[in-house]
């Protein structure tokens, strides 16, 4: 499969984006030519082991321009996924918002914008106005929100990484690497399975108007799932992908492109010439989420009317770390409701051994004020997607949360991140909510 998927690439290279399949690249980035190119700077990472299959000054300070905007979008995701805020939260467009410079949406002030309308408008317009609206949003001021993200990027291990803004117009005090750039991409796909699709968006429509993803590998490289383009006269084109194919994973940066047609030329033949390299198996590399609430202490509040979150831990969580979870008993209800009560008065089940789910994943399908709601989750994903869920583990976890205590819906018993993400890659198709989490030993690994 590989090797056709080269074919393919070679055909691409046939019609314009390469020259020649011996890798030499006309415009100017090519792994010769980028020697006399002072802004470039490349990798590709092996992401099942972490381990770097190509770097050409790496760790060099370079400006991200619009690759800024994914570590907004790692904010946004984890307030989504903690309850902050939810995809129909309506935030209002300042006057600092309205007048970013292009690229935008031509917000207006006084407007206002859904959280899922400003995530469209970062992945594929990667709309500066957009940006501004979030960061002012969730932080109070552009500047707390720059001054979180450049303290989640050293949690990360983004140890050469300062932001200044949201959405990467020229500032000289923001800089960032191409290794640190490759860390976040891995970041946003691990951490938040149920948010990372927003990158695979092909073009957002607004007010009439639609815009096309600026990332021009996706739909035409096979594998290509997301992420980022960006590009000021001082960065040079920036480009951040990540490519699943055959049981490979990598992800790739090309920072200094003297074009967009030359970076997403030169990004290709890296693909080329490494993803035949990337190892297969299971995964055995992962980036630490941090454990605590990134914007609590910004927004200094707590959950109200939006949905309770799908609560994930950090890495070093231990299974039935506060009370101990419970077995769900299997169930067929013809509703919602039903199965409400069928649960609510169903016989007792003996505690589910923690033993049974422990170095192995999991996936979190709902978290719930209430034990009854997380069963009611849990009996409807067993009805529905039976087959998938024979040999599972369910179970229903207690965790406290702000002075409350909610209830994760889980199912254990998976032996590789892999199994668990096609798991919830099944689940999400069919309209439930799904990530996946490591057991301790997992995260260690």
């Amino acid at each position: 499969m590989i090797a056709e998927i080269l074919k393919r690439w070679s055909r691409v290279a046939r019609c314009g984006l390469l020259i020649a399949v011996t890798g030499i690249v006309s415009a100017g980035l090519t792994t010769v030519q980028s020697y006399a190119n002072t802004r470039y700077a490349g990798i590709v990472i092996d992401a099942k082991t972490g381990r770097t299959l190509y770097a050409d000054r790496a760790d060099a300070r370079r400006y991200p321009a619009s690759l800024t905007k994914m570590m907004t979008l790692y904010l946004t995701f984890d307030a989504l996924q903690r309850g902050h805020i939810s995809k129909r939260t309506l935030m209002p467009v300042s006057r600092n918002a309205a007048s970013e410079v292009p690229t935008k949406l031509g917000l207006k002030v006084g407007q206002k914008i859904t959280v899922e309308q400003a995530i469209l408008g970062l992945v594929t317009r990667s709309a500066n106005d957009a940006a501004t609206v979030l960061a002012e949003y969730l932080g109070n001021s552009e500047q707390a929100f720059a001054a979180m993200m450049t303290s989640t990027a050293r949690e990360l291990g983004m140890t050469s990484t300062t932001f200044r803004n949201a959405h990467g117009l020229p500032n000289s005090r923001q800089y960032t690497t191409a290794r640190d750039m490759a860390r976040l991409g891995m970041a946003l796909r691990d951490h938040f399975p149920e948010y990372y699709d927003y990158f695979t968006t092909r073009s957002f429509t607004y007010k009439g108007r639609t815009y096309r993803n600026h990332n021009r590998l996706l739909g035409k490289v096979e594998g290509v799932d997301g992420i980022k383009t960006g590009f000021i006269r001082a960065s040079g084109f920036n480009l951040v992908t990540s490519l699943q194919s055959e049981g490979r994973s990598i992800v790739a940066v090309v920072m200094g492109g003297r074009s967009g047609r030359s970076r997403n030329a030169h990004m290709i033949e890296l693909i080329r010439r490494h993803l035949p390299e990337a190892s297969v198996g299971r995964d055995r590399y992962e980036i630490p989420r941090p454990g605590h609430d990134l914007l609590a202490s910004l927004r200094g509040r707590t959950p109200s009317n939006v949905p309770v979150p799908l609560a994930r831990p950090s890495t070093t969580y231990v299974i039935g770390d506060s009370l101990p979870p419970t077995e769900v008993a299997a169930a067929k209800p013809a509703s919602l409701n039903a199965a409400s009560q069928s649960v609510a008065h169903s016989r007792e089940i003996a505690h589910l051994s923690t033993g049974s789910v422990a170095n192995t994943w999991v996936i979190q399908v709902g978290s719930m004020p209430t034990a009854n709601q997380a069963r009611q989750i849990l009996n409807q994903i067993q009805h529905k997607m039976t087959k998938l869920m024979e040999g599972k583990a369910a179970f229903v976890q207690p965790f406290p949360l702000n002075g409350n205590v909610y209830h994760r819906a889980r199912f254990g018993g998976f032996q590789s991140k892999s199994e668990a993400r096609n798991a919830c890659a099944d689940l999400i198709n069919a309209a439930f909510d799904c990530y996946a989490v490591p057991t301790p030993r997992e995260a260690q690994t």
